[in-house]
């Protein structure tokens, strides 16, 4: 991969961390404003069930935004964009849809597999 391709990454994946961040923060002043407090029960169940599924997705955030960091930190070592697998070159394409990949297509598609085998 060259420094351009390189530098395209690193880029991409800092906003991702920065939109990643932005988020949680938001989650967190709307969490503490103080304003749940709601006499009708009904009112109160929907929003303890908005809370907690918007905390599920955080939680998915948190867990993206560590592997947002280590594929950071595969730039900085000098092996982003090298499959954990086989040690071939990960495309280009699979780095765009997916940045934090560290598995080509297949080798990805043969964990699938094994996973889906061993569900079965």
């Amino acid at each position: 991969m060259n420094d351009e391709q390189l530098l395209h990454f690193k880029k991409k994946l800092k906003d991702m961390s920065e939109d990643l961040l932005s988020e949680a923060n938001k989650t967190i002043s709307e969490m503490t404003d103080g304003s749940g407090n709601y006499p009708d029960p009904t009112d109160r169940a929907s929003a303890e069930s908005d809370r907690n599924f918007e905390l599920r997705i955080r939680d998915r955030e948190r867990k993206l935004l560590a592997k947002v960091k280590e594929a950071l930190d595969r730039i900085e070592n000098d092996e982003y964009g090298v499959c954990d697998g086989c040690g071939d070159d990960i495309g280009s394409a699979r780095l765009e849809a997916r940045p934090v990949t560290t598995l080509c297509i297949a080798c990805k598609t043969k964990q699938e597999n094994y996973e889906k085998a061993k569900a079965s």
